[in-house]
């Protein structure tokens, strides 16, 4: 015979407990404790709606089963946690008293059971939609929500956005067409039109990424070097909207007016040329995002300034003081506010002294400067460029030297014949076949003199190669045939120039074209009295700057292929510092075949076959995320394999192939 329940609300009482004298059950069946997150959003609520559903408590008897004055919380435990914690935040007071429901006939354990597994939660689309209706039908903002639902103002505004997208996503969402990573994807956008072109463009089954990156393609990223140099506010101010992504970290979100964007850097770029010119006196400067080339511009550099006795000893004092300070003061984490005041007048005195070059007035008078945009976002100024029309016209050297045409004197004598004849004779030039015997005697004599002075002859090259690397061409005076010759790498690698190694090899050039004299009569003695160090390190430089290893269709070298790989174990390279793979730079260029060789290599087998049946812009992005940080190389990039002693260099098959 089966248990017939008994009628509803039978024996239940509803009375009114101190909150003092609600104590938990130890027949709940919920063993782990209420997280701290939930119970503080149920205070939330509660302080202000108050309790909404009337805990279900238990008589607490003692061993004589007789009445303690306390109950028991069967079902409800979140709530009496919620308002003890309101009571020590004095709230309410602990004596305030709470609506409970005693239930006498029921299983305590077994209602707490009951409670916990047949509830069922709301559908997020309902959750979405409910928190935009009380911000639309209420006029509640996202921070008085969330006090009132014991979130953050930040969850909120996400479910705000989340209900505020198109009706067409949300029908499929709850259908289970759409997920919710994709609908956070979407919602990047309020706009419902791109949201459904999107939808329509890419269909229901594409991931997440690939959603967000679509909606927002025609859109620059915050972390663009445009958007780094205006700055947000800036654009703010100008008028500009930005799209941000309340789902993830986005970096500050996308600028969505591109033309805006791009008219605010050229506005601040010019501006900043404009200041460089008038403060520093130059004859132009320009404004330009790209260092631009091709232009047939020359270039100058500052030289090292001598400064007086006493601004170097001003210059001494002020190190010595700093030094000292930094000596007392260096185990202090946080300094006395006389103190950083101080570091920082030193700081300004030692920066108002320069750096110790500078540029010769009738350079500045005639030349140029770019300020452009660096990767970074910061504008960087080019300075010392001349035009063609204002470089100074070479001096050109007489036909003829003094010595080589007699002077004739007249003395009111008749002249004699045969004494003009041989006075012409003497006078007379060299015929050219003698003057080439006679220079090739000395060019060997010089050869092999040149040959047993080693000091002398890497002075010699070195001369040689610093006409080349910072003169023009009309003033490389060097009778060493070395002809150096550098190939433009910006027209194979479009930016290279501000990768780490572009900029570290621009630096060095201008360090030693600030310390190179001006005049290219003056390099010879400057090289000669150059230490051995200093001596290697100009030869190092000006070599360098004739490596060429490009591989063009062409024009095949294997020989020159083969010796960069020598000389890149020589100097023990390492690629990886200096290049990572992205769509950008190999990912998003090569076949699907190769980027699942690549992700095989430096990730797993199962990762590459995991996005094997992608397509080939969804496979690339997920293997550059997949491959950040492992220092993967293609094989044209990896250290060359040591050539064995007595064998010839060997190119890697992959490596002949490309």
């Amino acid at each position: 015979m089966t248990e017939q329940p008994q009628a509803l609300h039978e024996s239940f009482d509803l009375i009114d407990v101190p909150l003092s004298k609600l104590k938990k059950s130890p027949k709940n069946a919920r063993r782990v404790p209420h997280a701290e997150a939930d119970v503080e959003a149920l205070a939330a609520s509660i302080a202000v709606k108050g309790v909404l559903q009337a805990p279900v408590v238990e008589p607490e008897t003692d061993a004589e089963s007789g009445p303690t004055g306390f109950y028991l919380v069967t079902i409800g435990e979140g709530r009496r946690l919620a308002l003890l914690l309101l009571a020590k935040r004095k709230v309410i007071k602990k004596s305030e008293a709470v609506r409970c429901v005693v239930d006498l006939t029921n299983d305590p354990h077994e209602i707490s059971l009951d409670e916990n597994i047949t509830r069922t939660a709301m559908h997020p689309a309902d959750e979405f939609e409910a928190f935009k209706d009380q911000q639309d039908r209420r006029g509640l903002s996202a921070e008085e929500i969330a006090v009132r639902f014991g979130s953050t103002p930040q969850k909120v505004r996400q479910r705000l956005r989340l209900g505020a997208i198109s009706p067409t996503l949300m029908t499929l969402y709850r259908a289970g067409d759409l997920n919710l990573d994709q609908m956070m994807a979407f919602a990047v956008s309020e706009d419902h039109g791109r949201q459904e072109q999107v939808l329509e463009q890419l269909g229901t089954g594409r991931p997440a990424y690939l959603i967000r990156r679509t909606m927002t393609e025609a859109k620059v990223s915050a972390t663009d070097r445009r958007a780094v140099l205006v700055g947000a506010e800036a654009y703010g101010e100008a008028g500009g909207t930005i799209l941000r992504d309340l789902f993830t970290e986005d970096g500050g979100g996308w600028f969505e007016d591109v033309g805006l964007l791009d008219r605010l850097v050229t506005e601040k770029l010019t501006g900043i040329a404009d200041q460089v010119r008038e403060a520093e006196g130059w004859k132009w400067a320009e404004a330009c995002i790209d260092y631009p080339r091709a232009l047939g511009l020359a270039r100058v550099y500052p030289h090292d300034v001598e400064r007086s006795d006493e601004v170097k000893a001003q210059m001494a004092v002020l190190g010595e003081e700093y030094d000292a300070l930094v000596s007392e003061w260096d185990a202090v984490e946080e300094l006395p506010s006389e103190i950083e005041v101080r570091f920082a007048e030193i700081d300004a005195a030692l920066q108002a002294f320069g750096d110790g070059t500078a540029y010769e007035p009738e350079e500045i008078a005639r030349g140029g400067v770019f300020v452009i945009l660096g990767q970074d976002g910061v504008a960087r100024a080019e300075r010392g460029l001349i035009r063609p029309e204002d470089m100074p016209a070479p001096e050109l050297e007489p036909e003829a030297q003094a010595g080589d045409i007699p002077e004739v004197v007249g003395t009111g004598e008749t002249p004699d014949p045969e004494a003009e004849d041989a006075e012409k004779d003497a006078g007379a030039p060299l015929s050219e076949r003698l003057v080439l015997d006679l220079t090739a005697h000395r060019t060997l004599a010089l050869r092999d003199a040149l040959g047993a002075s080693p000091t002398v002859a890497l002075s010699a090259v070195v001369h040689g190669l610093a006409l080349f690397a910072f003169y023009p061409p009309h003033e490389r005076a060097s009778c060493l045939e070395i002809k150096g010759a550098s190939a433009y790498l910006d027209g194979h690698a479009p930016g290279i120039g501000e990768t780490r190694a572009g900029r570290s090899f621009a630096e060095r050039h201008e360090r030693w074209a600030a310390r190179l004299p001006k005049e290219t009569d003056d390099l010879w003695a400057f090289v000669q009295a150059l230490s051995a160090t200093d001596l290697l390190d100009l030869l190092a430089h000006c070599a360098s700057q004739t490596i060429n290893a490009v591989r063009t269709p062409f024009d095949r070298k294997p020989g020159a292929w083969a010796h960069a790989d020598r000389l890149a174990e020589a100097v023990d390279l390492d690629m990886t510092g200096y290049w990572s793979a992205t769509v950008g730079s190999y990912l998003g260029r090569v076949t699907k075949a190769r980027i699942g060789e690549a992700v095989r290599e430096a990730v797993s087998q199962d990762a590459a076959e995991r996005i094997g049946s992608l397509k080939k812009p969804d496979m690339a992005a997920e293997a550059e995320a997949l491959l950040a940080g492992k220092g993967w190389l293609p094989s044209l990039l990896r250290a060359p394999v040591p050539a064995k002693e007595g064998q010839p260099d060997v190119m890697p098959a992959s490596q002949e192939a490309a």
